[in-house]
């Protein structure tokens, strides 16, 4: 296939919207997937969504000789509202970039990537059996493909996650670890003008909570904490009932998600008088570069240099991805596989279109000599 050819055949992925949040969105992406491999010697499962979520597909191929599997990872689900790609953000080409809703993140790497674990199947040659998992809710914590992803790992020679490129071509060899919490306060609510003094301010007390927290950021550990969602009140004139933000933690180590994730859940109300709930916790572990996922790293970077790529990694990097579900599991794992480009979750995002052909036969060349 030309360049040309991927581009249009990518740009049909690209086309049909697929945000976490659109289960028949997703299960078209999941349809595509199915078609581009009949009549190929490839098994497919069909797994059913749950929870209001999309479907999940699982693809076997390789040899069937009692080995541990190399198992691929992609998520076919987008930040994008449906509606983003005929108003902000059109499937185009504009010279080497293919814009659209999702291409960068992450559908130009799963799309190449099924390249070559077509190519491997047809040609047979795979040392070892492959598998191939497409999930349809990365983008909100991976909340019912999570035990698919963590069983296959654990039957996992190796895992690769085609999740974009970063800087440049680099891939990805550690990954912070994400915690989510969810906070919720109940006050007491009184007339803003004759009863101000009879009431207990949900909001202001989630003042003083967001502040403690965002204080937890320490740079120097890798430790952040933010909150970006918050809402509350009733009425301009009623001192509020009721008020809730969300957090989002990340850390570099297990033992500071364990810490973290203890001083979240255990803050007490600065307003005794106004009653405090938190939920939630780490909800991906750290992805830590063990000296497998180093070792595989070499591997990876001998199969780029016969293909003319000197392949490098990046440090650590904030945000998370399922490859940090089979690192914590001890599997070595490679990400940040998929297609170079830029402008992931934004109204600019773009692939490079030159990338495919590269990424592609380095996904290929993994695929035969793990």
């Amino acid at each position: 296939m030309n360049q040309n050819d991927a581009a249009a055949a990518l740009s049909v992925w690209v086309a049909l919207e697929s945000p976490t949040n659109h289960p028949a969105g997703l299960n078209g992406m999941m349809d595509l997937v199915q078609k581009d491999v009949e009549g190929l010697p490839i098994a497919v499962e069909r797994i059913p969504g749950r929870d209001g979520l999309g479907d999940m597909v699982l693809l076997r191929a390789g040899l069937d000789n009692g080995q541990p599997a190399v198992a691929v990872m992609s998520h076919l689900d987008t930040v994008h509202p449906v509606g983003t790609s005929a108003k902000e953000l059109p499937v185009r080409i504009d010279g080497d970039r293919l814009y659209g809703p999702g291409v960068y993140d992450m559908k130009g790497g799963a799309w190449l990537a099924l390249q070559a674990f077509k190519q491997v199947a047809v040609a047979g040659s795979a040392k070892r059996p492959m598998t191939f998992l497409f999930t349809p809710d990365e983008e909100i914590g991976s909340p019912t493909s999570r035990g698919m992803i963590e069983e296959l790992g654990r039957n996992a020679a190796a895992v690769l996650v085609t999740e974009p490129a970063r800087l440049g071509g680099k891939i990805v060899t550690a990954r912070k670890g994400v915690g989510r919490f969810d906070v919720r306060l109940e006050g007491r609510p009184a007339h803003a003008g004759s009863r101000h003094a009879d009431g207990r301010s949900a909001i202001r007390e989630a003042a003083h909570q967001i502040l403690a927290i965002e204080a937890m950021t320490d740079y120097g550990r890798g430790i952040t904490t933010s909150v970006a969602l918050m809402g509350g009140g009733t009425a301009a004139n009623v001192i509020p009932q009721h008020a809730w933000f969300s957090v989002d933690c990340r850390v570099t180590t297990l033992a500071d998600g364990v810490m973290m994730e203890n001083r979240i859940l255990s803050l007490n109300p600065h307003d005794p008088d106004v009653q405090l709930r938190i939920t939630g916790g780490m909800n991906r572990p750290p992805y830590e570069k063990s000296a497998m996922v180093a070792e595989l790293f070499g591997k990876a970077q001998k199969v780029a240099a016969g293909i003319g790529l000197d392949l490098q990694d990046c440090p650590m990097t904030g945000g998370g991805s399922d490859g940090n579900f089979t690192a914590a599991l001890g599997v070595p794992t490679l990400d940040g596989l998929g297609i170079d480009g830029d402008g992931a979750h934004t109204l600019q995002e773009y692939a490079l279109i030159s990338s495919i052909a590269p990424r592609q036969a380095l996904m290929k060349g993994l695929l035969e000599t793990i």
